[in-house]
């Protein structure tokens, strides 16, 4: 696709728990807009309108709708705070932008949320673009004392942030052992070996992310059963505490064998050689 005309089209890419087809009760909704506009001016309006300030309001008009208040509440909770520069950066991309982002000044948990995005909305070309641009960014080789190290740190990052331990409550997402490490451990692998398994690149949602390290000898049959059951069965405990409007914590002793199984192989993997 590098060098063939992709037009002036816009692109929705979701990212997160929509981007990776696991979207629960009250998700917000992660996403990313790109576009591929030139220099010059939009002229089928009343007024002339610069291409670029363009693309910004209709971004800003998809967001308008998604988040409309209806007489239960609002509809969906957009989220546009993984896009290149966080929430300091302009609400629409260039595509071409984007990837110059994502090769020279992204950081390791940027290249980790890429693993679940996928275009969801917009132009066909523009998707296979970024598809392109996803698949050169993830296959890049990488060190693996310096990959570890970055997760692991964010991974720390995370817990002090977002955790909020209490006695005798297991966080089902943010605690050791839970949800996230999941993620991570998943995500870890997936940037270590894509440059030699592309099959890797096929899929953005965990399961079949685990299935495809199983099937490609990354991880045994023994390992990847432990990682996928945990997953499910956390997830579908948080989504029983969604509709329960209860925060996802659990009585410490309820999975603690599963967290001291996922514990173990986070040492195991996680520890720098």
């Amino acid at each position: 696709m590098d060098g063939m005309e992709i037009g002036r089209g816009f692109s929705v890419i979701a990212y997160g728990k929509l981007g990776g087809i696991e979207l629960g009760y009250g998700s917000d909704l992660d996403m990313v807009f790109l576009h591929a506009g030139t220099q010059g001016q939009t002229h089928e309006g009343k007024l002339p309108i610069d291409n670029h300030q363009f693309f910004a309001r209709l971004g800003q008009r998809v967001i308008h709708i998604l988040s409309t208040h209806t007489a239960v509440g609002k509809l969906y909770e957009p989220d546009m705070r993984l896009r290149p520069s966080g929430s300091s950066g302009i609400l629409v991309s260039h595509i071409e932008g984007f990837k110059d982002y994502q090769i020279n000044k992204a950081w390791t948990w940027e290249h980790q949320a890429l693993i679940k995005a996928r275009p969801i909305s917009g132009d066909i070309k523009m998707a296979k673009r970024f598809e392109q641009i996803r698949n050169e960014v993830l296959a890049r080789p990488r060190i693996k004392t310096q990959l570890q190290q970055d997760v692991v740190d964010m991974r720390e990052r995370m817990r002090k942030e977002l955790s909020n331990p209490e006695p005798k409550l297991f966080d089902l997402k943010q605690d050791s052992g839970g949800i996230v490490d999941i993620e991570f451990l998943v995500q870890y692998l997936v940037l270590l070996k894509s440059c030699e398994y592309k099959e890797l690149l096929e899929w953005t949602d965990i399961v079949r992310l685990l299935e495809t390290l199983k099937e490609t000898g990354i991880v045994n049959d023994h390992v990847a059963h432990i990682l996928k059951v945990a997953y499910l069965t956390y997830r579908s405990a948080v989504h029983q505490f969604s509709l329960q409007e209860k925060p996802a914590k659990a009585p410490e002793n309820k999975f603690r064998g599963m967290r001291e199984n996922v514990r173990q192989i986070w040492k195991d993997m996680m520890e720098i050689e």
